[in-house]
């Protein structure tokens, strides 16, 4: 059965290949007018559209490159919106205009939940965690960690673990790295540590990926790529049913899904089972650790919304602020100068005298600002959809129906010249200051709207743990920053893939060396 559908599949395409140059004369242009009753006042942008098929050649045509694609389409756009129609798909409407974002992730944010397509395609991994629930399941979770990410003593366990993986695991590898001359790939070394420091933050274990480069990832890490990666795929199949049937007749990728989403529950089941034993022990003796997991168990709270929960603090604290200094360390070997203002910046607030502090970090607006234009260009999540629970009319007129999905798109945001300027491609932290030219720890950062930067989200489902991210990037790129520089080696122009977060093709080769500072 499933050799047939194989079957079935490569004919449809056979038939694609072959229609494509029939419709090539038509489709020329990247963008048409395809009025609709509801909305008057302007006309609807998009790729090119047929019967039936909707946008499916177009589609298929550019389905290596969507991210430029769209981008494209969008600076084409009036209003940087477009409607895109896809065989077997509902309409999804694409946005990089600021008041639409703001309007999706705030005004009418009730319209706008993650929706059913979107909790299908992450049900399998995250369950009902934190990022894959809408409503009242959401809105207990989310006053919970609230709750948990505002305190005091949670900063200042995560700077606590920070200290330890970058002094103990992080410098003596690039130190060593940097004596015999070896090439690393920077982007898996700042992946493992960010697995560390998360599970350290979230479980309070240490999987121990940065202890050994030469070994593979643990389980538990390598499980979380696994199934990352064919999430995404679910994502990106031009047709949703294909992945369905794939994984209700358990073959394939979905087979191999299944057995990765059996070994994470699995893990962390136990890992919640061997907390439980030690917080119940560790509490008569008036002890407790300082994790989430730890926190949520001494409030009362355990089954499978913990569960869910943990591994959704995983997901999105492993490989977000991993791709954001991967990019970030790649431009600097193209812009010295920021790096010699990073570098200052640090040694003028703590000359390495003593192990960088909480004070330290939040004072650090230079390096704030180069990571923020590291993620205008290159945000670690692309593109964010929602599912629209009613009809609606967006700030620019275009009409919204029932069960649209609505994506904003921060790739394509970070590029459009209405938002960003005529230099919107320049790599220059100096945009995020008040004062143009003005840098260093002495500046004010400017005040930017997340609908305009939406790479945390904004509106009441804006990132929890973006303080933490900006600490935990803040310590490493000062940390490593003054110590060495790195220079790449291969590719100029390394490929940005965005999957469920962005990653580099290849990895990010360079070869490191000690830096060194005359004061």
């Amino acid at each position: 059965m499933f050799l047939s559908l194989l079957l079935f599949l490569s004919l449809g395409l056979l038939l694609l290949s072959l229609l494509i140059p029939f419709f090539n004369h038509r489709s020329h242009h990247h963008h048409h007018h395809n009025h609709h009753p509801c909305c008057n006042s302007s006309s609807i942008y998009g790729p090119p559209t047929y019967p039936i098929l909707g946008c499916l050649i177009s589609f298929f045509q550019n389905r290596h490159r969507l991210l430029h694609w769209y981008t494209h389409l969008l600076s084409e756009s009036p209003t940087q919106t477009i409607v895109v129609n896809r065989l077997g798909a509902r309409r999804t409407i694409v946005t990089a205009n600021q008041q639409n974002v703001e309007h999706i992730l705030k005004t009418n944010f009730t319209v706008y939940p993650k929706g059913k397509p979107f909790t299908d395609i992450l049900g399998d991994f995250l369950g009902f965690g934190i990022f894959n629930v809408d409503g009242e399941l959401w809105s207990t979770q989310r006053k919970l960690a609230s709750h948990e990410f505002t305190t005091r003593s949670l900063r200042e366990f995560v700077v606590m673990t920070l200290e330890e993986e970058v002094q103990n695991r992080l410098v003596p590898l690039l130190e060593s790295a940097s004596e015999k001359d070896t090439v690393l790939d920077l982007q898996d070394i700042l992946k493992r540590l960010t697995f560390d420091n998360i599970c350290k933050v979230s479980l309070g274990m240490d999987p121990g990926c940065l202890a050994d480069i030469s070994k593979p990832l643990p389980p538990l890490a390598a499980a979380f790529d696994t199934a990352s990666e064919i999430i995404a795929m679910r994502a990106a199949t031009p047709v949703f049913a294909v992945w369905k049937m794939k994984r209700a007749l358990n073959v394939g990728s979905e087979k191999k899904l299944k057995e990765t989403v059996k070994l994470v529950h699995d893990s962390i089941v136990e890992i919640i089972r061997i907390k439980k034993e030690k917080f119940q022990r560790d509490c008569l003796c008036g002890g407790g650790g300082g994790d989430l997991l730890s926190r949520l168990l001494s409030a009362g709270h355990d089954g499978e919304v913990v569960r869910d929960m943990v591994i959704s603090f995983l997901m999105a604290g492993r490989d977000t602020t991993s791709s954001a200094m991967t990019w970030l360390f790649w431009l600097l070997t193209w812009h010295r100068g920021v790096e010699k203002e990073i570098v200052s910046e640090v040694m003028s607030l703590n000359n390495g005298q003593k192990p960088l502090d909480f004070e330290d970090l939040k004072a650090m607006n230079y390096i704030k600002a180069c990571l923020c234009e590291s993620m205008r260009l290159y945000p670690p999540v692309a593109w964010d959809s929602k599912h629209a629970a009613d009809h609606d009319v967006l700030p620019d007129g275009t009409p919204v129906y029932e069960g649209d999905r609505v994506t904003y798109f921060p790739y394509g945001m970070g590029r459009m010249e209405k938002i960003w300027g005529k230099d919107r491609f320049e790599f220059r932290p100096d945009r995020w200051f008040s004062e143009p030219g003005k840098e260093g720890a002495s500046a004010g950062l400017k005040s930017v709207s997340p609908y305009m930067f939406p790479v945390f989200q904004a509106g009441p489902r804006v990132c929890l743990g973006k303080e933490m991210a900006f600490i935990q990037m803040k310590y490493v790129v000062a940390s490593v920053l003054r110590r060495f520089e790195f220079s790449p080696v291969g590719s100029d122009h390394p490929v940005f893939v965005p999957l469920l977060t962005a990653f580099m093709v290849g990895g990010l080769k360079v070869r490191i060396r000690k830096r060194t500072i005359t004061v």
